[in-house]
């Protein structure tokens, strides 16, 4: 019978600790219409395709735009927690914060995201509407917009 336990392990020169991560695969997706509440058709009235990029911001808008736990077809992990701002009487600048936190939580879920940065507010009374840039791990980056009620 064989030795289930080695004597001898041998490691890799280029990953000693074994670390290496495989490819991060982006896929393709299909493109969404958010203002029309609508996939975007073709001519032809097929589905309109997304390439890489653009599945990924299409990933990225949806996440921002879906509460968590509120729906069982995602994940525990998918969508973001907006809703837990509202009526707590926080500052502007603690919701500036917490909004960051917020979307950068959400994002960096995705393996395809590298780095959520450069935010911006502007505030319509207890609106707040933010923009960041959005990096994935191709370090192609995109600026998104969102907006929460506080």
């Amino acid at each position: 019978m064989s030795n289930l336990f080695p004597e001898e392990t041998t490691w890799s020169a280029a990953d000693p600790a074994g670390t290496t991560s495989p490819e991060v695969s982006f896929g393709r997706s299909w493109r969404f219409d958010y203002e029309a509440g609508d996939f975007v058709m073709t001519p032809t009235r097929k589905v309109a395709t997304a390439d890489d990029k653009t599945a990924w911001v299409e990933w990225c808008k949806k996440a921002l735009l879906t509460p968590r736990y509120r729906h069982v077809v995602y994940s525990r992990d998918h969508g973001q927690e907006f809703d837990d701002l509202i009526g707590r009487g926080y500052s502007k600048a603690v919701q500036e914060s917490e909004i960051q936190r917020i979307v950068t939580e959400t994002l960096m879920v995705d393996p395809r995201t590298e780095n959520v940065s450069n935010f911006s507010f502007a505030w319509d009374g207890d609106t707040c509407q933010f923009a960041c840039d959005i990096t994935n791990v191709r370090e192609e980056t995109e600026t998104i917009e969102g907006r929460t009620d506080a």
